[in-house]
């Protein structure tokens, strides 16, 4: 442990939660006897108070400064657990939970680690001044108990200094439109060719399954479906765009987007406006079938006049 942390610049950024603050109070005093910069972001909820922590050590070790001052965090909380797991979420930290020694030489020695998380249910004052003494002084790939106490042999050495450049990229790649959704139901549609529905002009739909009918279903923005019922109830749920649904039958009007979700009984009669285009995954009790109680000329005729007058049900809002 011959890298003294008093005969480098250094610089500690920290902070604590109330089951950790007078263990953080007593390490700063500490930090302080040693000459080592202090910045003490006091005590806060652990999850607001580590993520500043780590925040701010993420944004230091980016810093293009010409003689840098080596940036660190510490930590508290009452088990250390759930203060470095929030410090954790920034890009190139490496905090580390430690209770011992042998863990803090551990953790530097393979994992290069740049915020210390203590714990101030479980380890007392005299012990927690040990472990960050150990912290601070023990250079990265030095001999360590996971070790053997003995130097890393080459190959490894080369693994661990790979793995400083290599771990803070995952998760920073911003992945593409594609790439980037999560929704099981819209990866299921990405590649699948929808057909027109011929009856209702601006639609189209892919039926993946019969009786019960599930299907994907997609309308042109401005498309009307005029007043009709089915002989079996419907789910569906939006997956794109905006539509507004008229349930007729029951003197309801919904508002639906992205993420909504409404059903529609049997035999209710109901009409549809897509305001953009709209995607949306629909599943019938039994098959699918359709019929109309007006035309396409009415339809539009009475959502013009709705549109002039005001609503003329309640809305429905779905959204949040």
């Amino acid at each position: 442990m011959a890298d003294s942390a008093a005969t480098r610049p250094l610089k500690i950024i920290t902070g604590a939660d109330s089951f950790g603050c007078d263990l953080k109070d007593a390490l700063v005093a500490h930090l302080k006897s040693l000459n080592i910069e202090v910045e003490d972001l006091g005590t806060s909820s652990y999850y607001s108070v580590a993520a500043e922590v780590g925040r701010r050590v993420s944004s230091a070790a980016k810093s293009s400064s010409p003689t840098p001052v080596e940036t660190r965090g510490l930590v508290a909380c009452g088990t250390g657990v759930g203060v470095a797991m929030m410090a954790n979420k920034f890009p190139g930290i490496f905090a580390a939970t430690c209770l011992s020694t042998s863990e803090a030489l551990n953790a530097r020695s393979i994992n290069n680690s740049n915020v210390l998380a203590v714990s101030g249910m479980s380890t007392p004052p005299q012990s927690a001044i040990e472990i960050l003494d150990t912290w601070l002084n023990t250079p990265f790939k030095s001999p360590c108990p996971a070790s053997g106490s003995k130097p890393w042999p080459e190959d490894i050495a080369s693994f661990l200094d790979n793995s400083m450049t290599e771990m803070p990229k995952i998760g920073a790649q911003i992945p593409s439109e594609e790439e980037s959704s999560n929704c099981s139901i819209c990866c299921l549609v990405k590649s699948r060719e929808l057909g027109p529905i011929d009856i209702i002009p601006g639609g189209s739909m892919k039926i993946v399954r019969e009786t019960p009918t599930s299907a994907f279903v997609r309308f042109k923005a401005g498309s009307v479906e005029p007043a009709h019922h089915h002989t079996f109830g419907h789910d569906l749920v939006v997956l794109e765009g905006k539509k507004t649904v008229w349930n007729l039958s029951k003197k309801e009007r919904f508002d639906l987007a992205v993420g909504d979700f409404l059903f529609t009984p049997a035999g209710d009669v109901h009409r549809v406006q897509y305001h953009e285009e709209t995607e949306f995954f629909i599943k019938w009790d039994g098959h699918w079938d359709m019929f109309f109680d007006e035309d396409l000329e009415t339809a539009k005729k009475a959502i013009e006049k709705e549109s002039e007058n005001g609503p003329k049900y309640e809305w429905t809002m779905l959204s949040g």
